[in-house]
């Protein structure tokens, strides 16, 4: 069967479609998957850039959804024709994370082979249901960026009505987060270096917008907007470069989700201010199989959908990459076959 693999030591030119042999049949506690669509997240690709290191040939793609063909035994969750969709972190089934969660040593498409693939035979633990009625290509924007932004603001910054939300960008985890945001009666301020996406996002029911390029010192924008008080939450995924203007924006014990390296994996952190406003900075990746069910309980309950950019094929995958590598996207990008 076909898959998309990376040839080491990575990079978009040692992307290939290699022949892999079929996973056979589940066995007791696994179903057999057929994978239908992936998406894009900057994780993925860090690994097919070559900016993580892999095994080669390692089979791409953290996000996976698909129709449950077979099911071991012992299985009780999953029946045949089920659709579903992975989890990025298979091991961590609930609770806090463990060691394994930070190493990525069991992450598809990372430490394990992922599903740029057509078929997967995995414990069940490794899916939850996808949401009724949507597409295979909005059901893998779940399992990475969706999450990502459940966690940050639901699980770790327990969102209520009335907050305000400060965003940064217009990449997947920004977009779900405004769409979380709004659907929770919460306030949005979305950051953006482009007008176009902005009106985009504005769309969606952002509150307020800034042009990052235009306002140098957004921080002290967001500060304007509210009045001086600052937002509750910040879903921070700029990393050192964006930082100190997240802490600038914050209110006094207000909550950072740290959740990216965008601008890079190190940096100085204004610690003083950061204390003196009584912030609480929180670093998350993804979140457990747990909270993803009830993600996707809050889908199927507020009716959000995805907003998808573009779709590519699965022998297409590497000029994905590269229009990820752009920056053009608004939203997800994804890969169906």
């Amino acid at each position: 069967m076909e898959a998309f693999v990376v040839r080491s030591p990575g990079g978009l030119d040692r992307l290939e479609i290699a022949e892999k042999p079929d996973p056979g049949e589940p066995g007791p506690g696994e179903i057999r998957v057929a994978l239908h669509a992936t998406s894009l997240n900057f994780h993925d690709y860090l690994v097919a850039a070559g900016h993580i290191s892999s095994e080669d040939g390692r089979v791409l793609m953290s996000d996976g959804a698909g129709v449950v063909e077979a099911v071991g035994a012992g299985v009780t969750e999953f029946n045949t024709g089920d659709n579903v969709v992975s989890c990025f972190f298979p091991q961590w089934s609930d609770g806090l994370p463990g060691p394994g969660v930070g190493s990525f040593s069991d992450t598809p498409g990372d430490g394990i082979d992922g599903f740029a693939v057509k078929h997967a035979v995995c414990p069940c633990s490794a899916f939850t249901h996808a949401p009724r009625g949507w597409s295979h290509a909005e059901s893998a924007t779940i399992t990475t960026a969706g999450l990502t932004a459940w966690r940050a603001l639901v699980v770790d910054g327990s969102l209520k009505a009335g907050d305000t939300v400060l965003t940064l960008g217009t990449g997947g985890v920004s977009i779900a987060a405004v769409q979380l945001a709004r659907a929770m009666g919460a306030r949005v301020i979305a950051t953006s270096s482009s007008d176009e996406k902005l009106k985009r996002v504005s769309e969606l029911g952002a509150d307020h917008t800034i042009n990052y390029k235009r306002e140098g010192n957004w921080g002290k924008k967001a500060l304007e907007l509210t009045d001086g008080r600052g937002v509750d939450h910040v879903v921070e995924v700029g990393g050192p470069g964006t930082l100190a203007q997240s802490i600038e924006a914050v209110r006094v014990g207000g909550h950072i989700a740290l959740i990216g390296v965008l601008t890079g994996r190190s940096g100085e952190i204004p610690t003083a201010v950061l204390m003196a406003k009584h912030a609480r900075l929180q670093g998350l990746i993804v979140g457990s199989r747990r909270q993803q069910q009830e993600y996707v309980a809050a889908l199927e309950q507020t009716g959000i959908r995805p907003v998808v950019d573009r779709t590519f094929g699965l022998e297409e995958l590497g000029n994905a990459f590269r229009y990820q590598e752009s920056g053009r996207h608004f939203g997800k990008i994804c890969v169906q076959w």
